[in-house]
């Protein structure tokens, strides 16, 4: 991976880091501390979603940078904590997002 390829996915990691819910709240959520339907809690992850979604939609990553941004695993995790609903709109854009950007990097 090149120098600016590699910048590229340090950067994006680190915006998707910076209001990720599971790196604090989630542990509350486990804890028993707060509860999944927190306000809180709702508004730090839909904030994640809009700020992963964007980076997904706007960074420009190699395929295999872009496959270790998949959100599949942490949306998973948010679902099983009862935090994210399966259907939760915002989720499943991206999901779609990803998936989109996956597909269109793969016939680059």
């Amino acid at each position: 991976m090149s120098d600016v390829h590699d910048a590229a996915l340090q950067r994006a990691i680190a915006a998707i880091s910076q209001s990720d819910p599971l790196i604090k709240l989630l542990q509350q959520v486990t804890l028993g501390k707060m509860k999944p339907t927190d306000a809180g809690l709702r508004a730090v992850t839909e904030s994640w979603l809009q700020t992963y979604r964007k980076v997904i939609e706007t960074t420009p990553l190699t395929p295999a940078a872009l496959a270790r941004l998949d959100p599949g695993p942490r949306l998973d995790v948010l679902i099983r904590a009862g935090v994210l609903d399966p259907s939760h709109e915002a989720g499943r854009s991206l999901r779609l997002s990803f998936e989109q950007k996956m597909a269109q990097a793969g016939s680059d």
